[in-house]
């Protein structure tokens, strides 16, 4: 028997997988994280990433791809590409504009279209840092629980309605993205328009989709403001 062997050989290529299709994902560099089969992590580019596949091959497929070797703090930072070569522009993030003491960010296409917006909000009343929320054509505002829920989300964990959104979100968590057990230290916040939960993330490292109608590309923005 030999011992030591490495066991991440032989494996099926990475896939690009469509990005409208994402339901869970995470801005990462980790291409193949450790698994039954696997000792130790596999880096790739770092891009917007899915999980995919089972067991011991799950790997995070990337679905949108940053500009490659492009430094962050250009421009190129906050777009993203629909191929590792950078050719075909997926969105592109505005610089901001003031809006009575918020900032709107402007998401755009490739083509240039306007596709949402996200409005950092200023800090609310005894706060210390700022809420966030998303704008999309035809559609209401996208508001997170920092702002809606009383007491916020320690006191939804502490009544127990907090567990439906650590539960929503461990599949996120589970891609490894920042780092081994730091899931279980994050804040959790759901976003909800108009009494419908939209949307639940991992602080804002990790995000779970659970509106179909919510354009990926806006969740994407936000990611990229926040990463």
């Amino acid at each position: 028997m030999v011992f030591g062997r490495n066991k991440d050989v032989d494996e099926p290529a990475v896939p690009v997988v469509p990005w409208a299709d994402a339901w869970e994902f995470a801005i990462t560099d980790e291409e193949r994280p450790i698994t039954e089969q696997r000792r130790h992590v596999v880096l790739g580019a770092r891009a917007v990433r899915v999980p995919h596949g089972r067991a011991a091959l799950k790997v995070n497929a990337p679905c949108a791809f940053f500009a490659p070797q492009s430094p962050q703090d250009s421009t190129e930072a906050l777009r993203l590409y629909e191929d590792a070569e950078g050719r075909n522009l997926l969105c592109a993030v505005d610089d901001p504009v003031d809006a009575n003491g918020a900032r709107d960010y402007t998401v755009r296409d490739g083509q240039g279209h306007v596709v949402g917006t996200v409005r950092r909000m200023p800090p609310l009343k005894h706060a210390l840092k700022p809420t966030w929320r998303f704008r999309q054509p035809g559609r209401p505002e996208i508001v997170s629980s920092a702002e809606w829920a009383k007491g916020g989300v320690t006191e939804m964990v502490q009544k127990g309605a907090g567990k439906l959104l650590l539960g929503a979100v461990q599949a996120v968590a589970d891609m490894g993205a920042e780092g081994g057990d730091q899931a279980a230290r994050s804040r959790v916040v759901e976003w909800r328009a108009d009494g419908e939960t939209v949307m639940t993330s991992d602080a804002h490292r990790r995000f779970l989709i659970r509106a179909a109608w919510l354009d990926r590309r806006v969740a994407f923005a936000y990611a990229m403001l926040r990463a």
